[in-house]
């Protein structure tokens, strides 16, 4: 199994808008970004980021305030300091963005992400399995004779790391949530009432 797909890198590379031979660094940003809650809102932010070629590391989403029908899309997105600030304008500029807030630049923040890890295997693999599941805090959440299903939560690099060492021990399947993540300390405004 090809474990590079789960493995986070900081990258140099060309991105659409890149300067040329003399590139810059691509960096990582978590964009928090609050939008109306109604039909077809992610489907346009995304298009925002297909339609000019960015990419997206991660993506999470979810009603944060039921009353004022408001939910919270966390993209970590990667690109040169320029290919950055364009996307939080051009998302700034969309209809039904209420405020985006690039995490990465306004201090420390807090982030984690979930993940569900099935692993296959018996005797000896299965005993290490559980052993370094133990030493990550991965909780047995499905368990059979031949196979568990791990629930591990922690920054994007503990669940990549347990990833890689579950490899040789069968692993199967893999499902993450993506990143979710807060600004730390009280430098946030509360959700309005």
């Amino acid at each position: 199994m090809n474990t590079s797909a789960y493995r986070t890198k900081s990258r140099r590379g060309q991105s659409v808008y890149a300067p040329g031979p003399g590139e810059e660094n691509i960096e990582s940003h978590t964009l928090a970004i609050l939008v109306r809650n109604e039909p077809g809102v992610l489907a346009r932010v995304i298009g925002l980021f297909s339609g000019r070629g960015y990419n997206i590391d991660s993506l999470s989403v979810a009603e944060t305030d039921h009353a004022g029908h408001l939910s919270r899309i966390t993209v970590v997105c990667s690109g040169t300091l320029a290919v950055i600030e364009q996307i939080k304008a051009q998302l700034e500029r969309t209809v039904v963005v209420q405020e985006v807030k690039d995490l990465t630049v306004t201090g420390p923040y807090v982030d984690r992400e979930l993940g569900l890890v099935r692993v296959v295997g018996q005797g000896e693999k299965r005993i290490e399995a559980l052993q370094i599941a133990e030493s990550f805090r991965a909780r047995v959440v499905d368990s059979t004779l031949d196979s568990f299903i791990f629930e591990i939560t922690g920054t994007a690099e503990k669940v990549n790391a347990f990833i890689d060492l579950m490899v040789p021990l069968g692993l199967a399947e893999v499902s993450r949530t993506g990143t979710a993540a807060l600004a730390r300390g009280g430098i946030t405004e509360r959700i309005k009432e």
